[in-house]
């Protein structure tokens, strides 16, 4: 491309009449091949006035859109990659919505209507939900590119058909115009485009672009507006050059880059040895050329290219690994250089993993196994926080690096709440939460299980119900399997940690913890409800003590009655 895409924004937002501004707008130029690679967003939500979180929900849609679409794939379609954000943000305002104190009524939840519009390359992608409006100025006109999602009862009643944050699933409208130098666009609340004229909108931006969006909120408050008002414009300053496929914003997939040698150079890294390789993947330590930081470069599996799911699955990891933000998850790393290959990046954790760590460990003490668990907890809040459940937490999926820290690694399996195509592939069975062997849905107490599970295993040196569990086919089975004791194999494990370790780890879900940190706590604190009920039975502390010392009493109880028969 000889010229890049330039465009210029004014924007303006106002309370108007209203105590509050519900209104969040925001835009987004990136730098360098970001520029190219994802275009130039910008996003307009209008939280509903019923609500008194209706600011919150707009604001929380704004910030993850601009912030998450560009942690998308670079071989993504601006449709996809925005289409799959807007799924997970509406799935999490949904959620925040149900654990309100008014779950069952929508019109007060985190609720709002969405608009945004990418600009890649010589098209405008545009993305719209509830009745907000685009238009495009044309001549001295406006030209509505979108649909009102309201549905009028009678000319004074009528209420929104369609927006964020009220459903689990919501209907995206989408649609493409292709671009030309000059182009203007408008996005605006229904608090202005009510009260103003088209044709005035129009001339005063073509009269004064700079303050065009301030003067129009102005006019619409003015000419008696009671909601809040926010105008933003966008004008198509310099379009590069491009084909009919960047036009229509249907560039074609990276190529499937070949197995990779130490010593060779790859797409500006110095491969230096080979860290792992399985049938889905191959990792490399590399060091970028440019940087000099050396990284983990992971490409997909050679026999799996002409799997279409597989090779989405393969970049909805690198997705994952850039939304998360804790120093115990795996952290990607943006390659400074457009990429010629699908291949992802990440840092590179030098240490070992959890697996190899209780090989070299195999009796740790309480306090050592406590502060990983907490590690892995917190590397597990950042998942749950963005509504992604992990699905394969065990400790080979784990790395402690060299100074002690736990990250969580393998995002393979994350289930993403509201994204289309994203059916999580099933963790390994021996840490996998029972409710997965029922094809139950996933969620976040599923995690909690398998952090259960790893905590037992490094406590006892065994697993909690050994292979039992994953023979079980029902529910009713599942609970019949009954929970073996800690304290039985490992006597410094206290009996209030041994019973938070049963809750963590009980086959019914809803009978699990709540929450990470209600498990975290009861390991480092008794918990008065655990103390009450006692040490557990013997059957549970040791099953084959329990059964030894009821095969003696009864043999003595036959020997007695042969010696001394009943007359």
């Amino acid at each position: 491309m000889t010229r890049t895409l330039k465009v210029s924004i004014s924007q303006y937002s106002d309370q108007g009449r209203k105590p509050v501004n519900q209104d969040f707008h925001g835009a987004m130029i990136p730098e360098g091949s970001a520029l190219g690679l994802k275009g130039i967003a910008i996003a307009l939500a209008d939280g509903i006035s019923s609500s008194a979180v209706g600011r919150s929900a707009s604001e929380a849609a704004i910030a993850s859109f601009l912030s998450d679409y560009y942690c998308t794939p670079e071989s993504w379609s601006p449709k996809t990659a925005a289409q799959r954000v807007i799924d997970a943000t509406n799935s999490w305002l949904h959620a925040q919505g149900r654990r309100g104190q008014y779950a069952h009524d929508k019109d007060k939840g985190y609720v709002c209507t969405f608009d945004a519009i990418v600009f890649k390359s010589r098209a405008a992608h545009i993305f719209h939900i509830g009745d907000a409006r685009v238009y495009r100025v044309s001549g001295n006109a406006l030209e509505q590119l979108t649909d009102d999602h309201r549905v009028v009862v009678s000319s004074e009643e009528s209420y929104l058909g369609r927006a964020l944050g009220v459903n689990p699933q919501v209907e995206i409208d989408y649609r493409t115009v292709p671009l030309e130098i000059g182009d203007i666009f408008v996005a605006t609340t229904d608090g202005v485009y009510e009260h103003v004229a088209a044709r005035f909108i129009s001339d005063t931006i073509l009269a004064n672009f700079d303050t065009a969006a301030k003067t129009i909120v102005e006019a619409a408050y003015n000419n008696g507006s009671g909601d809040n008002l926010t105008v933003q414009i966008m004008r198509i300053d310099a379009l590069p050059d491009g084909d009919l496929q960047e036009v229509l914003g249907q560039a074609a997939a990276l190529p499937i880059p070949p197995l990779l040698e130490p010593r060779s150079v790859f797409d500006g890294y110095d491969i230096l040895r080979e860290l792992h390789a399985s049938s889905r993947s191959h990792v490399y330590l590399a060091r970028d050329r440019d940087t000099g930081i050396a990284v983990a470069l992971k490409i997909p599996s050679i026999d799996l290219r002409e799997d279409a799911d597989y090779l989405r699955r393969f970049l909805l990891e690198d997705w994952i690994a850039r939304r998360l933000n804790s120093a115990h998850v795996l952290k990607a790393v943006v390659p400074p250089r457009d990429k010629k290959f699908v291949y992802t990046v990440t840092e590179f954790v030098e240490g070992q993993t959890l697996a190899q760590w209780m090989a070299d460990n195999p009796n740790p003490d309480l306090e050592t196994v406590r502060g990983i668990v907490e590690q892995i907890a917190a590397g597990l809040r950042a998942f749950h926080r963005l509504e992604m459940v992990h699905q394969d937490l065990r400790p080979e999926n784990v790395m402690i690096d060299k100074a002690g820290t736990a990250k969580i690694i393998d995002f393979g399996s994350t289930k993403i709440a509201g994204v289309a195509e994203n059916d999580g592939v099933l963790g390994t069975v021996q840490y996998t939460a029972p409710e997965y062997l029922l094809a139950e849905p996933a969620s976040p107490r599923a995690d909690l299980y398998s952090l259960g599970a790893i905590a037992y295993r490094m406590l006892a040196g065994k697993l909690p119900y050994g292979a039992r569990m994953a023979q079980a086919r029902t529910g009713a089975q599942q609970r019949k399997i009954p929970y073996t004791s800690a304290t039985g194999t490992n006597r410094a494990v206290p009996n209030w940690v041994d019973a938070a370790l049963r809750k963590a780890l009980h086959p019914d879900p809803g009978k699990r913890y709540g929450e990470l940190s209600e498990f975290v706590f009861d390991l480092r604190n008794p918990n008065p409800a655990f103390a009450q009920a006692g040490p557990p039975p013997l059957i549970e502390r040791n099953p084959l003590v329990f059964w030894q010392t009821l095969t003696a009493v009864l043999a003595c109880i036959v020997l007695g009655l042969l010696l001394y028969p009943v007359r």
